[in-house]
């Protein structure tokens, strides 16, 4: 049997604080409600999320300060003693990975209200979790729906909507990467699912002149491009449409910088470096992102070139069992610097 889950619904255009409740009832979801956000989100758009519900839902709020195991456990315990019937996270990566988690837990319906449009995490059934220094994928349920304001995500500094491209254009190595782990280790693959993933990455290339420009228009080409490679990983039933070495790049990034950059920013860095591994137009893929003004080098990531090419020997480590260009064995440290140097990115 093979399962996919999807969103119910989606609802992307402007002025939508005001509309959860509406869709909440529409989908029948119940009538205690949680609300989850941010310090920075509960200001941008959760205080007045959380105040169209009152009155129709007995609300209740928890403010999310990281995407951690102590924040979950919190989260949960909070939806068990208040009765939760679903909850509605109000922000960014971290508020809405301790909703996905927590809610898929504790078995109820999570809702999506995404502040910023830097990875694909606002719509698919994964969840990253900061714990012990380390940052790990954990597969739990997809939003029940997902409510992208455009005029709130446009608020949120420009820097995370070119994180967004980063994320996307990913796709075009991740679905390489799960071609060849189906050659050589015979891994389910769909056609479907990499079909509908290589176009979310192809169109945000032909878009991306209105991409930089920062507008309206841009957050919804992003958007619509982070929900369809969310549905291309529903389809799979794992992260493979979306996911391959450049994100085994990022993780590892995460462990060992210092300061580590924006998810999207770093797998977007990871594609360049791939690309070339696997033979593909890299230059393409660095113009792009070029383009919407994302990072394309250590430089730019603020991060150090050694960490750049140490994450590139260790990244086989992050999941040994998902098969991607850099082998069972990994790129040594000569590899690893000669790609880096070819592309630029050091």
């Amino acid at each position: 049997m093979h399962l996919m889950e999807l969103p119910r619904e989606v609802l992307l255009g402007e002025n939508l604080k005001d509309r959860v409740g509406e869709v909440a009832r529409r989908l029948k979801l119940g009538e205690n409600a949680l609300v989850l956000y941010g310090p920075k989100t509960k200001e941008i758009a959760g205080r007045e999320v959380e105040e169209n519900l009152e009155g129709a839902y007995n609300v209740t709020h928890v403010e999310i300060r990281e995407a951690s195991m102590e924040e979950i456990r919190r989260t949960e315990m909070l939806i068990k003693e208040a009765a939760i019937n679903w909850a509605v996270a109000v922000g960014g990566g971290s508020v809405i990975d301790v909703a996905k988690l927590a809610s898929y837990r504790a078995d109820i319906p999570f809702v999506s209200f995404p502040t910023t449009a830097s990875h694909d995490g606002i719509a698919s059934a994964n969840a990253s979790i900061k714990d012990l220094g380390a940052k790990t994928s954990v597969k739990a349920r997809p939003p029940i729906a997902v409510i992208a304001d455009v005029k709130v995500i446009k608020t949120a500094p420009y820097r995370f909507l070119a994180a967004g491209v980063g994320d996307i254009i990913s796709n075009l190595t991740a679905v390489r990467d799960w071609q060849l782990a189906h050659r050589i280790r015979g891994e389910y693959y769909s056609e479907y699912a990499a079909s509908l993933s290589l176009m979310s990455a192809k169109m945000i290339i032909k878009n991306a002149d209105i991409i930089r420009l920062g507008n309206e228009e841009s957050v919804r080409k992003v958007v619509k491009g982070l929900i369809s490679s969310s549905v291309a990983m529903s389809i799979a039933g794992s992260s493979r449409p979306a996911s391959g070495a450049e994100h085994l790049f990022s993780h590892a990034l995460d462990a060992i910088a210092p300061k580590p950059a924006l998810h999207g920013e770093q797998t977007g860095v990871g594609t360049i470096i791939t690309a070339y591994l696997h033979g593909l137009k890299w230059e393409r893929i660095r113009d792009t992102l070029r383009k919407v003004r994302a990072p394309t080098n250590a430089y730019e990531l603020g991060i150090e070139p050694e960490y750049i090419v140490k994450a590139l020997t260790i990244a086989h480590t992050i999941r040994p069992e998902r098969y991607t260009i850099l082998g069972r064995d990994g790129l040594t440290w000569e590899a690893a610097e000669k790609a880096a140097r070819i592309t630029g990115v050091i």
